[in-house]
């Protein structure tokens, strides 16, 4: 799996090979990509945002709960 550093690697090395036009689609690509990430975030209200930046700490931090534990604790309500 890439981490971000690799990633901001691999897309450096790629950025000096791009011709004038290509760096331009990049750009627009990379902005639209970004106004739309904004965009997202800014519609849902304050408390989704804390509670999903609440999430992705804990995530962080490795409190997960492996998806075969989850589905054991509710199988019974998967049941159809």
């Amino acid at each position: 799996m890439n981490t971000a550093k690799t990633l901001d690697k691999e897309i450096a090395e790629y950025l000096p090979r791009l011709n004038e036009k290509q760096k331009r689609t990049v750009l627009s690509v990379v902005k639209t990509f970004m106004k739309d990430q904004q965009d997202w975030w800014d519609e849902i209200s304050e408390e989704q945002q804390n509670a999903i930046d609440k999430s992705l700490a804990e995530m962080k931090a490795g409190k997960l709960t492996p998806h075969d534990e989850v589905m054991k604790k509710y199988k019974k309500w998967l049941k159809k």
